[in-house]
């Protein structure tokens, strides 16, 4: 006679287990305990009898206990054991829980390490990943969804920082390709945020290129009251235009004074290859002036509180303001922009030799195949004409204007 749940309240604990049948192999066992137990009894494909565990009552009524019965009847007749179903399901679950977004954010971090990527570009991933971990960090990656990885991002765009978030929906959405990658995971949500962000602004870093406003900055440069390294930091992205990080955290072995070259290693440039660049007589005597200050270690520019860390990169920044310039006339980013404009209107040199010595890559893929030389030679030549012109701004020459192409 099938169970109610009036009977089944009512039901008194024993001395022994007490087996109560609501048919279809379902029982109730009472414990001696008090609790009550659903358990089914049932036969598998080879006729071997078994026990499958449901739950207790009340927490599974039942309405529920019968559902579960249904189900693994349904399974046994496809000839699938719910005992062993249910044991690889949790294996499964336990297995998914483990492989939580921070875990492999963690090993995608790792890996990054392994394949040499630039300690910027790792502390940069890192910091993040610091606005995702705190909301999704804990949670299986199979289970996270769109809305949520969307939560995540209003709450930096709330703030105002579109960069930011459009910075972050990238990575996220990374980790989700590379858990694709390692078969953890069947989607990368980040997918669907298309356009679901504020696009930021584009706002151009500042720079001086004006010829006569230029050699107006160098002049003060030479005048500054600070600290050596700063100093010579300054002189030297005025004369080799490379990007600041490449600069701050330069080292000593990079240096070929006897060939006057600088090579700076494919881990620290953007787009992950050698760069040579050429040093003019004024950059290798800026160099000199700096060994006996900083070249007892490994750091060209090493900071005040430990040799071992680069200056900070707002270092030239500040001190670009202490000199009276305002963050919308100059930034050290900004003595690339200086180099870009005034030696194309010069009219000297190769567009070519120009965006190679800028390691810019060429957006046409194509013909980056094809384009593979350095234009050394005539990048040797700018080095020595850009170090003379901008002596000769500095000292106040007069100015030829260049005709604008």
């Amino acid at each position: 006679m099938p169970l109610t749940d009036v009977a089944i309240r009512a039901f008194k604990p024993g001395p022994k287990v007490v087996k109560k049948s609501d048919g279809g192999g379902l029982q109730l066992w009472v414990m001696p305990s008090g609790s009550k137990l659903w358990c089914l009894a049932y036969r598998n494909s080879q006729g071997k009898f078994k026990k499958l565990s449901i739950g207790a009552y009340p927490e599974v009524t039942l309405v529920k206990a019968r559902a579960e019965r249904d189900a693994a009847k349904a399974l046994l007749a496809s000839g699938l054991d719910p005992g062993q179903h249910k044991k690889t399901e949790k294996a499964h679950k336990a297995i998914a829980e483990a492989h939580t977004f921070a875990l492999i954010a963690a090993e995608l971090i790792d890996k990054k390490r392994r394949d040499g990527r630039a300690t910027a570009t790792l502390e940069k991933t890192e910091w993040m990943l610091d606005f995702a971990l705190p909301v999704i960090g804990s949670r299986p990656i199979k289970e996270i969804t769109a809305p949520e990885i969307l939560g995540v991002l209003r709450s930096v765009e709330v703030r105002g920082r579109y960069e930011t978030a459009k910075r972050l929906r990238a990575v996220i959405g990374e980790v989700f390709r590379y858990a694709i990658s390692t078969t953890r995971a069947d989607a990368d949500p980040t997918f669907h945020l298309r356009g679901a962000l504020t696009s930021p602004k584009v706002t151009h870093r500042a720079a001086i290129t004006e010829a006569k406003a230029l050699g107006g900055l160098m002049r003060a440069i030479d005048a500054f009251q600070g600290q050596p390294t700063t100093i010579a930091a300054l002189k030297l992205m005025a004369l080799l235009f490379p990007r600041p990080g490449e600069l701050r955290l330069a080292e000593w072995k990079e240096f070929d004074v006897e060939n006057a070259v600088w090579i700076i290693p494919a881990a620290r440039m953007k787009m992950r290859r050698e760069h040579r660049v050429p040093l003019p007589p004024q950059a290798l005597a800026v160099l000199e002036s700096l060994r006996p200050i900083t070249g007892h270690g490994d750091l060209v520019f090493p900071g005040i509180v430990s040799v071992k860390k680069p200056i900070s990169e707002n270092t030239m920044n500040v001190a670009l303001r202490r000199m009276g310039y305002g963050q919308d006339e100059m930034t050290a980013h900004g003595f690339r922009a200086a180099a870009s404009t005034l030696l194309n209107e010069s009219g000297k040199f190769s567009a070519d030799a120009i965006e190679r010595a800028l390691a810019h890559q060429d957006k046409d893929a194509i013909r980056r195949t094809y384009a593979r030389g350095e234009y050394w030679p005539e990048r040797v030549k700018m080095a020595v004409w850009w170090a003379d012109y901008l002596d000769a701004l500095r000292d106040g020459a007069k100015v030829v204007p260049f005709k604008r192409a």
